[in-house]
Parts: C-alpha cells; structure tokens; sequence
C-alpha cells in the first residue's frame, strides 16, 4: 500500500502541478492534501479546480477556512508587525480574487480524516489534532508532544502548517509532517510531497520538486502582490 500525501499548496499552480506530475509516476494507491490550498501565491481559483478536478480528499487549512469564510484572520502566526501587515495584504487580496464556488468548496471541507494503513489507524490534519493552526515542531520536546500523540486515537499522525517536511517516532507513535508544496520553508525552493509505504511495516520518504520557481515569481508581481512573496518562494525561506 503506498500513499502520496501533499500539503499548504498556497495558491502556487506551477508548483502544484509539477508535483503532481510527480506523483503520478509513484502510481499511489491513494492521494491526500492537508489543506491551505492558497494565500501569497497568484492563482487561488486554479488551484482550488486542480484540486477538484483531480478529486483529491482535502483536509481544511487555515487560509482556507479564512477565505472561505471571508473572516478577518486567517490563522497564520506573526512574529513581527511587517508580516503581519503582509499577511492581511494576501488574506484581502484572495478573498477578493477567489470565487463564491469556491468559496463554497472551501467552506465544505473536513477538519480531519480517520483512515486505517494496514494495521495503524491513521489521522490526517492541517495544523495538529487540537487546533487548525497549531504548529507541529520537529522540535518539540518528546513530552509535551506524547499526550497529544496519546489523546489523537491514532498510532499516525500526519500534519501539514509548518512548510517544513520530517518524520518523527515518538514511542509507538509517528508523526509525519508533509512540508509544502508551494511555500516550502527549509531553505530550499523545492516543493514537497511525502510517500507514505506499508509493506508489515512503516516507511516514509520525503519527495522534493523542482518546478518553475521564477515563472511564479513573476506570476506573483504581475498580480500585484508584494515582492516579499516572491522572495519566499525563491528562497525558501
């Protein structure tokens, strides 16, 4: 059995494309998205009926729940008043942009997923079991991670939220985190998809894509949107 798991697309069509095109060659037995199909990126709505088109379960993100909802925050976490101002910038702009369909499609998807993978019982989630937009760590110390893990009703847990990809056992439990296809934030401009593998036991491998990373770029200040973005993308930071 072989899953090809995906997340935090971030409006990134070119990106979204490549990986998939590189998941088609896996030839998975199943395909999942995390969620936060857009913000920052210039093409919200392609990506949206990419996604729909493909008829991939989707779990809602952050972004997505603000901008299907037309809420006022979308969730994210600021560290400084400069992204904040930046991160209400693409809130507006892709409320503006994305369509009342689609909108509708984003207000209709599910806040997590049970599954089963062989024996293991599995939970799909944007941000953590507790909350949308809580930001899964690698780092985070062992136990405060281990009641969370304890309290999902899943030996798997696999997350998007943070942009940045790994696999993490902690006692019996595994926490898989997607990366992001659109917005990585590891320092490479290279999307991300995870391959998840049950053959009597786990296996994970982390994927990266190469894609027309300026082609979006420029995608992105053609829109109107800040050169900041474009930045991010380009370095992966």
């Amino acid at each position: 059995m072989k899953w090809a798991v995906f997340s935090d697309i971030h409006g990134n069509i070119r990106a979204l494309q490549a990986v998939l095109e590189s998941i088609e060659r896996e030839e998975p037995d199943r395909i999942f998205c995390l969620g936060d199909l857009l913000g920052y990126g210039a093409n919200p709505n392609e990506v949206i009926e990419t996604i729909r088109d493909w008829g991939i379960p989707t779990i809602m993100g952050n972004y997505d729940e603000g901008v299907g909802f037309d809420l006022n925050d979308c969730g994210c976490a600021y560290r400084t008043v400069e992204e904040r101002e930046l991160g209400q910038i693409s809130l507006e702009w892709t409320k503006r942009k994305v369509t009342s369909d689609n909108k509708k499609f984003l207000q209709s998807l599910d806040r997590e997923m049970r599954l089963t993978l062989g024996p293991n019982k599995i939970l799909l989630v944007h941000g953590s079991p507790r909350r949308i937009n809580e930001y899964l760590h690698e780092d985070r110390p062992a136990d405060r991670l281990l009641p969370l893990l304890q309290r999902s009703g899943a030996q798997i847990v696999i997350c998007g939220h943070t942009h940045i990809p790994y696999h993490r056992q902690v006692e019996t439990y595994h926490l898989i985190n997607a990366g992001s296809v659109g917005k990585p934030k590891d320092g490479s401009p290279l999307g991300h998809y995870i391959l998840i593998k049950y053959r009597g036991y786990l296996q994970v491998e982390i994927q990266r894509v190469e894609y027309d990373v300026l082609g979006e770029a420029q995608d992105m200040l053609r829109a109107g949107l800040p050169e900041k973005f474009a930045q991010q993308i380009k370095t992966g930071l």
